[in-house]
């Protein structure tokens, strides 16, 4: 009876642990459907001439302008009609947007350009669901990053990142301490896939031993994916900064 109790409470402990580690997996999983949040557009107009959309916090208008009806065909509960032309718009205020607002545009619009013809790929009313969710993709990875770039600027000393720059597509990070005798600028170059694909990056050496070999041999140990630059910074800096006793 002593051996069936103790069977019994190792197997309720088990079924705690487990259940414990699948609430954790969940939490984990909803934060990253949080993250990635893809219904990032706004419908501010529809008529039977035109829809028009924001995003970006009204920062980027998308208008698409209809044609004819196409006969037999339902979009919704709607007829469904034929899509003449698309256009986007920026609308952010470049004298007064902050530069990592104005390089969230510059990737967007970047991703806007690469993709050619707009109407093309949306001749109809039933492809352009597809189009908001491609265009929401882009904006939601490209806005986490403008919010990991504030971070940095207003965080970095915590991980000795003295200044925090930006030139076009490219964010400059200066690194600084005199724990490690260390002084560098490491100049990532961003793209709209951000942060799906690794980011070329070039090293200038101020002070100390720090260079492309080292901090490429950090940079390889960081996964692809969410929070990519700030871990990214993390990493440098406990690796390559801190006191190396």
């Amino acid at each position: 009876l002593c051996r069936d109790l103790s069977d019994l409470e190792t197997q309720n402990e088990q079924v705690l642990a487990e259940i414990n580690h699948l609430q954790k997996k969940e939490k984990s999983c909803q934060e990253l459907l949080e993250a990635y949040n893809f219904s990032e557009w706004e419908i501010s107009e529809w008529s039977e001439q035109q829809a028009v959309f924001t995003f970006l916090y009204d920062s980027i208008e998308f208008t698409v302008v209809f044609g004819s009806l196409i006969d037999g065909e339902v979009f919704g509960e709607n007829p469904c009609r034929k899509i003449v032309s698309m256009s986007f718009e920026s609308l952010l205020d470049e004298e007064r947007a902050p530069l990592s607002s104005r390089l969230v545009q510059r990737l967007i619009f970047q991703f806007i350009e690469s993709q050619g013809c707009w109407q093309e790929r949306c001749p109809t009313l039933h492809y352009l669901p597809q189009v908001l969710h491609d265009i929401s993709l882009v904006v939601s990875r490209c806005k986490v990053l403008g919010e990991e770039i504030e971070f940095l600027e207003r965080w970095g000393g915590k991980f000795n990142l003295l200044k925090t720059d930006i030139d076009d597509t490219k964010v400059k990070l200066l690194f600084s301490t005199s724990t490690a005798f260390a002084k560098f600028e490491l100049t990532l170059s961003l793209s709209a896939n951000y942060p799906s694909a690794s980011l070329p990056f070039t090293v200038q050496n101020q002070i100390g031993n720090i260079g492309e070999e080292e901090i490429s041999a950090v940079l390889s140990k960081v996964p692809l994916g969410y929070h990519y630059l700030r871990r990214m910074v993390s990493l440098i800096h406990h690796n390559l900064l801190q006191d190396p006793r």
